[in-house]
């Protein structure tokens, strides 16, 4: 084996006393774990952050070895872990696609989605301006897995117009009039995730609420759980920022 790729670093954890085991996503070659000799070290250990752009350099003798991986800083984000908020989102968005995603399958669309996120959370001055892309990053990894959401059509009546909910169980869209009675039983469906735009505070809510449910339900099962209460922190803390 031997890759060399443009990646994002979703995690890194200490490896023996002086090295690190990385995982980090490219656009060809999906998640990819390596050893990284001496990733404990004062000069590595700004580079191993989540959400860096890194170029790495995979070797490994057989398909069973955990390869040696060296990498080099292409763009650094390291800054913004000393931002709490920014910090949050980026563990967790970063923690969703290292716990999600099978290792060495290609989900070019999913890498272009998690450096357009972690470029929004950079580029934003408040979580008003990148909660939303949180979200439908979200909904794309839902999507990449086989787990799409409906929302072209009411599922009910078929309709393109006035949808306004999602059954929680179908995941398709409802239209405001199908869903009229049962409201109380049903998700809301932001307009931003519809027609674009920029949500506000109660839209922010509506799509983690939204996203939320079906990553609980269908990805973030057993052992895969762990993450859900720092993006229950996260949520809040978002919360809290955009009312």
């Amino acid at each position: 084996m031997h890759l060399i790729a443009d990646a994002v670093l979703l995690a890194a954890r200490q490896h023996g006393e002086h090295g690190a085991v990385a995982r980090a996503l490219t656009r060809e070659y999906g998640v990819q774990p390596g050893y990284v000799r001496g990733g404990r070290s004062r000069m590595l250990r700004p580079v191993l952050q989540p959400g860096n752009l890194l170029r790495g350099e995979w070797r490994a003798r057989t398909a069973e070895q955990l390869p040696a991986l060296t990498v080099e800083m292409l763009h650094s984000r390291a800054a913004l872990h000393a931002e709490p908020l920014a910090a949050a989102a980026i563990a967790w968005v970063t923690a969703l696609t290292a716990i999600a995603l099978p290792e060495a399958q290609p989900y070019p669309h999913l890498y272009d989605g998690l450096d357009g996120v972690l470029t929004a959370i950079e580029s934003a001055p408040s979580a008003r301006l990148w909660a939303g892309a949180v979200v439908r990053f979200e909904l794309l990894l839902l999507a990449e897995l086989g787990f799409g959401l409906d929302l072209e059509r009411c599922v009910v009546t078929g309709r393109a117009d006035d949808l306004a909910y999602v059954s929680p169980r179908s995941g398709g869209a409802v239209s405001r009039a199908a869903a009229l009675g049962y409201e109380s039983k049903l998700l809301r469906l932001p307009d931003f995730l519809l027609k674009g735009g920029q949500p506000d505070g109660s839209a922010i809510g509506q799509g983690f609420a939204l996203t939320g449910h079906f990553l609980t339900r269908d990805i973030l099962t057993e052992r895969r759980a762990e993450p859900l209460p720092a993006r229950a922190r996260l949520v809040d803390a978002v919360k809290r920022a955009v009312a």
